[in-house]
């Protein structure tokens, strides 16, 4: 089963990161996929009570990959860390299947309860790079996070959030294959193409269209105003 899984996990690799030429070059070359693997042995001492031994291993995964794994995590099948250095995902995270991050992501907390306190990721979700999910929130299916967004709220289903607060910016994506490991249409970085709208800027341009028509509506009044002046003013004129 655990063969099985990581072979599942390699697979995934393949069919997501194009650099990724063969299995061996995964095995041997992709740190996100060693960080799994010393991950899935810990995650088992976790659950078996070593939990001295768990924490060692997970530290030790640490320093040789950059990537910090708490043992306690749970995390779904065919998972990629992709380039992975700085990448944090603490104890009560809970990742489904088919989900992407990417460097600099953190899945933290912001309590200090021994409860839920780290994000739920549902499957095929993307998280861009440098992307914080802080606090025991809900990642919908299929949602996109995109780069150095900060998300502090519950993210529905298929959505794209981008921004500090991380706000949504893109409807569902198209429906995922089920004979694949990924969605038809897969978002690096948690982006759907490089026209994606910033929404500070998008407000920027709505307050600006709105001066505009302010604008125009003022000079009509005003114009009128001197037509209508002008006509008063005229009959006097024309009398002296």
């Amino acid at each position: 089963m655990v063969f099985k899984s990581l072979i599942e996990d390699i697979d995934a690799v393949l069919v997501r990161d194009p650099a990724a030429k063969s299995r061996f070059d995964v095995i041997f070359s992709y740190p996100g996929f060693h960080a799994l693997v010393f991950y899935r042995l810990s995650h088992r001492l976790w659950g078996w009570g070593a939990r001295f031994f768990a924490r060692w291993i997970s530290h030790l995964a640490r320093w040789l990959t950059g990537i910090e794994i708490h043992p306690g995590a749970k995390i779904g099948r065919r998972f990629f860390i992709d380039h992975g250095m700085g990448v944090v995902i603490g104890e009560t995270a809970d990742i489904g299947n088919d989900v992407t991050i990417y460097q600099g992501v953190t899945l933290g907390g912001t309590s200090l309860h021994d409860g839920k306190r780290h994000p739920t990721l549902g499957d095929d979700v993307v998280v861009g790079s440098g992307a914080q999910v802080l606090g025991p929130l809900i990642v919908g299916k299929g949602a996109r996070i995109g780069a150095n967004a900060v998300v502090l709220r519950d993210v529905p289903e298929g959505v794209t959030m981008v921004g500090i607060p991380a706000r949504p910016v893109q409807p569902k994506p198209k429906v995922v294959d089920a004979d694949k490991a990924v969605p038809l249409e897969f978002c690096a970085y948690g982006t759907q193409n490089g026209d994606m709208p910033d929404p500070v800027a998008r407000a920027i341009d709505q307050l600006c269209e709105q001066v505009t028509a302010s604008q125009k509506r003022i000079d009509e009044l005003e114009l009128r105003l001197a037509e209508r002046d002008a006509g008063e003013n005229a009959p006097r004129i024309a009398k002296n």
